[in-house]
């Protein structure tokens, strides 16, 4: 069920409304986490039986701190054991083939007998997101930031809550469950912003990311046959494909979850108008990368033991978080471009960077292209299939040259500037709250016309979310 589906926008009514009919905080609890396992369910309702186990495991290490409060080292066994068991559900569904086939691969270069040992397992959706929110809850709980939750229901809730289930945004334990402490109040939903967050997220995705898709497959499924300027344009339309699909999922699950009165973070913010790979992944997927940072980084030493240490460990959470996102080589070059790039930077922010003189904007223009230009590069290898593709379509975005000549049916160039001068003064003007300014019937004829106007550039059927497959 995608969020820009007529179903689920009569699901999400009828949970509203439920939800709002409901004054008792358990009663409203229930029915939340009974509706998230019903929007789960119908993916697929076998997978129900892992959040079930996910979801047992998470509140028994949990409990742990209360029963075993004066015996650090047996918290820290189970603790241990409910991260373990998490990773090797996770494990088994998404990794068992690679690391079987790599195994099997290395085996026969080296001389040694071995056979292809493999599983016909479907990947769960979202299994990613909500293993994390789980380890989430169980470390937050082990270092005091929440309390031990009595109700397995409010552990339930929170890592099966259906608006960030399947994609995230990845909501920290200790953000989300104190929001559950008290009744939610209709009087306190900026009814607005969420709406507004909604319809712009909308936008992105079925009026953007879903019309730009064909000409991104058109390039990626055979780019030899295009000319270089088509190719590179290609690849800049699939970074504006995969912002626009993501973030405007992001916005509306936010948008959802504030409106039944639960506040998540936010997960994106103009990340292509960065001006390093540092602040990018501060702008893009916040929530993962601010997750990988205060859960790996940071507990693998981060940046207090060296300069060579610490490039270890912006490696090693760069490449984990690559592969985070997939069980392929690919993704593990994308991981190791972006920790490359971080490496670099910090080299060059304390050897070079103070003996260069200021160069204004000038200098900020540059930055930020340099910035762009190495993101949609790594973008390559997230995007190909296969790692010779990713190679030959990198060669020509960095070489300019391609043995095709044929073109894409649109003005690619033309796009990407429109979008782009549209995506800047979007960011500049904070365009989104020009909405929620208005008066109330000035706001709903607005918002109504801009939803007709986005309905009208919706195509026909439904892609699902890009990060549905994580």
């Amino acid at each position: 069920m995608l969020f820009v589906e007529l179903r689920f926008f009569v699901f999400f009514a009828v949970v509203f409304a439920l939800t709002w009919i409901l004054r008792n905080n358990g009663q409203r609890k229930l029915v939340l986490t009974a509706a998230s396992y019903v929007f789960y369910g119908l993916w697929d309702w076998r997978f129900l039986g892992l959040i079930l186990f996910i979801t047992v495991v998470s509140y028994l290490v949990g409990g742990t701190r209360a029963w075993w409060a004066d015996n650090e080292a047996k918290r820290r066994l189970a603790l241990t054991a409910g991260i373990a068991s998490s990773l090797c559900v996770l494990g088994l569904f998404k990794y068992f083939n690679f690391f079987a086939d790599t195994f099997a691969e290395f085996a026969s270069i080296v001389g040694l007998p071995s056979g292809h040992v493999t599983l016909n397992l479907i990947l769960p959706v979202g299994i990613s997101f909500y293993t994390f929110q789980a380890i989430s809850y169980m470390v937050d709980v082990h270092r005091g930031d929440i309390g031990t939750r009595r109700s397995v229901l409010d552990v339930a809730f929170y890592i099966a809550f259906f608006p960030q289930l399947v994609a995230g945004p990845i909501v920290r334990a200790s953000d989300f469950i104190p929001q559950m402490a008290t009744v939610r109040r209709w009087a306190d939903v900026p009814v607005r912003a969420c709406l507004t967050l909604f319809l712009i997220g909308f936008i992105k995705k079925a009026c953007l990311s879903d019309n730009i898709a064909p000409y991104v497959d058109l390039i990626f499924n055979d780019p030899s046959a295009f000319a270089a300027d088509q190719v590179i344009a290609g690849v800049l339309l699939y970074g504006v494909q995969i912002y626009c699909d993501f973030s405007g999922y992001s916005d509306m699950a936010i948008a959802c979850a504030g409106l039944l009165g639960y506040k998540f973070p936010p997960n994106f913010d103009s990340p292509y108008l960065s001006t390093n790979i540092q602040i990018f992944w501060r702008r893009w997927h916040i929530s993962l990368s601010s997750w990988l940072r205060d859960y790996l980084y940071i507990p693998l030493g981060g940046n207090r033991k060296g300069e060579m240490r610490r490039d270890v460990n912006l490696m090693t959470t760069m490449v984990l978080g690559g592969l985070w996102h997939g069980a392929s080589f690919n993704f593990v070059i994308w991981g190791f471009l972006h920790g490359l790039a971080l490496m670099l930077e910090r080299s060059w922010g304390k050897h070079v960077a103070s003996r260069i003189p200021s160069l204004g904007w000038v200098g900020i223009v540059l930055a930020t292209a340099v910035t762009y230009f190495w993101v949609n590069l790594a973008w390559i290898f997230f995007r190909a299939t296969n790692l010779n593709e990713a190679i030959g379509i990198a060669r020509t975005y960095l070489t300019f040259s391609s043995p095709g000549d044929g073109r894409l049916p649109i003005s690619a160039w033309l796009l990407l500037m429109v979008l782009g001068a549209a995506h800047a003064l979007a960011h500049h003007f904070k365009a989104d709250t020009y909405l929620t300014r208005m008066n109330p019937n000035s706001y709903a004829i607005a918002f109504g016309a801009l939803f007709a106007v986005a309905l009208a550039f919706v195509p026909l059927g439904y892609r699902p979310f890009i990060y549905f497959q994580f």
